[in-house]
């Protein structure tokens, strides 16, 4: 189920976001970005649509991906 950002308070999309971020490791590129920056990248991508949160039911967890991988996967 897909979970609208405005849902959550700032703090805890905050929280989402860097949760994500040090989980998956992401790389962006040959240019080092601060955590803050990476979380300000993914809060834009999100409050434009290309990323979505979504909260697993069955594991009770909520995640970050692609609008494209959400509707392939669901």
């Amino acid at each position: 189920m897909i979970i609208p950002i405005t849902a959550l308070s700032n703090e805890a999309l905050h929280g989402v976001i860097e949760e994500f971020i040090l989980r998956e490791g992401t790389d962006y590129g040959e240019v080092e970005m601060s955590l803050y920056e990476k979380i300000d990248q993914i809060k834009q991508q999100l409050t434009l649509g290309g990323l979505v949160l979504v909260f697993s039911e069955l594991h009770q967890t909520i995640n970050i991906m692609s609008k494209d991988q959400f509707s392939e996967q669901y």
